[in-house]
């Protein structure tokens, strides 16, 4: 395969395979902070559709690496995967997680600027992210989706590990990859330039996605 020149240009390649989509007065674009946002505002853009931020926090990891407990902020609503009611903390991980939420809910404040948030409720998402390796990151936001009553998730990606093709395809209800690779490294293999937002430039982002 050849690597994507950076995430914009992924972008635009993975808005022209979601062109069913253009000018949809019930589709939303929800781009994974911090690597989906330069793709996501790409595919806004393209297709015309209204832009939102999903911010992602992993409070503890008593099921290992790639189940971890999280927090998750949804355009400006908080969800937390309900199963940090029932299971074992260490001593003294209670104030870690309530610290982990405060700072989620403090970047989420940050780069949304206060803006009203778009309704998702019933809408159709299309969930962003720059590639998936392991697929936790984005299995975690579809978790959160789900709890939003939105009527309907496509997960959105330019590159991903096979591996991981299973699981996000059982996760969502339909999938957009424009390369499934069997020897995939990172996600930053991917990319001639491989470049993370800032929250400055997320803040920007944002704000002129929803200008434009």
């Amino acid at each position: 395969m050849t690597k994507f020149q950076n995430a914009a240009v992924a972008g635009r390649q993975l808005a022209d395979c979601l062109d069913k989509y253009r000018r949809s007065t019930d589709t939303v674009v929800i781009a994974i902070t911090n690597g989906g946002v330069f793709v996501g505002v790409e595919i806004a853009r393209e297709l015309k559709l209204p832009f939102e931020l999903l911010f992602i926090r992993r409070l503890i990891a008593p099921f290992g690496p790639q189940r971890a407990v999280c927090a998750t902020n949804v355009a400006g609503t908080m969800v937390v995967d309900e199963e940090l009611e029932y299971v074992t903390r260490p001593a003294g991980m209670d104030h870690a997680i309530a610290d982990g939420l405060q700072q989620l809910q403090e970047r989420e404040r940050f780069c949304r600027a206060g803006r009203p948030p778009v309704d998702i409720s019933k809408k159709q998402v299309l969930i962003v992210d720059n590639g998936i390796h392991t697929g936790s990151t984005m299995r975690a936001a579809i978790r959160a989706l789900r709890k939003l009553d939105v009527r309907r998730v496509v997960a959105a990606i330019p590159v991903s590990d096979l591996n991981s093709r299973d699981e996000i395809e059982s996760s969502a209800d339909e999938v957009v990859c424009l390369a499934w690779l069997e020897k995939f490294g990172h996600v930053g293999l991917w990319y001639q330039k491989f470049v993370r937002p800032t929250n400055d430039q997320i803040l920007s982002l944002y704000l002129d996605c929803e200008e434009s």
